[in-house]
């Protein structure tokens, strides 16, 4: 499989700087691995929160991710800051599928970028459910 080239901050148009914590590091000296999937739910979440499209713990309707990837390009470390670019590369009737990228202080070209996807479901039973006009309005702003 060919790897993909990292992607150019301009690539996004919707962006959340996030401060690396002691703790993200690994004993290698860069942010773990796993710990890039936490930003990705960051800048996620709070762009939905942000934009009243969740309330945490109380949304009837909430996105459960079923697919995840990320490409690592070059390394992140504490006390870097990271700017998180979200976009949307596909918005489908009940699912989404999310595009992030991470870029290193003031670096143009990202060190990491990946996908998830929600699919959004009723919260009490789990049966997938259209994503609403407001939040199809909402996510058509940074639709590819």
């Amino acid at each position: 499989m060919k790897k993909p080239s990292p992607h150019h901050l301009s690539d996004y148009k919707h962006r959340l700087l996030i401060p690396t914590r002691w703790n993200d590091n690994d004993i290698y000296g860069h942010i773990n691995n796993a710990v890039y999937y936490f930003y990705f739910d960051t800048v996620v979440n709070r762009f939905l929160i942000d934009n009243n499209l969740l309330t945490l713990g109380h949304s009837p309707i909430i996105g459960l991710v079923v697919d995840t990837g990320c490409s690592y390009f070059a390394p992140i470390q504490f006390p870097d800051d990271v700017t998180a670019g979200l976009r949307i590369a596909k918005l489908g009737n009940s699912s989404v599928r999310y595009e992030i990228a991470l870029f290193r202080n003031d670096e143009i070209t990202a060190s990491a970028q990946g996908h998830f996807v929600h699919v959004y479901v009723a919260e009490k039973t789990r049966n997938p459910v259209a994503i609403s006009d407001e939040m199809r309005a909402k996510l058509s702003l940074i639709t590819l």
